[in-house]
């Protein structure tokens, strides 16, 4: 609406602010410091630092538990162990014939 000029404040029968006046004198500015404010604000509501790794719908690293996220080895030791848990004993000893 700063763009092209409309000013939303005679649709609702209300006196134009000054802030309005001023953003549209200054289209440019303006746009773009919306542009930089509504993206902070974006930012700032979807960081919950929250870092979630599930295997098979099992939770197996959780950083708001551990407080850290994992190494590469780390996660890569914790994949290995679950992935070895999910795995059928009876089926380990039985080879695959073609």
């Amino acid at each position: 609406m700063v763009a092209t000029g409309n000013n939303p404040f005679t649709f609702l029968n209300m006196d134009t602010p000054g802030f309005w006046n001023w953003a549209v004198e200054n289209k440019i500015y303006a746009c773009m410091m919306l542009f930089f404010i509504s993206n902070a604000i974006e930012t700032q509501l979807i960081s919950t630092g929250a870092f979630e790794i599930t295997l098979n719908d099992m939770p197996i690293w959780s950083k708001l538990e551990s407080g850290k996220v994992p190494q590469y080895h780390e996660l890569i030791h914790i994949l290995e162990q679950n992935m070895q848990m999910t795995i059928d004993p009876s089926m380990s000893s039985q080879t695959v014939q073609s």
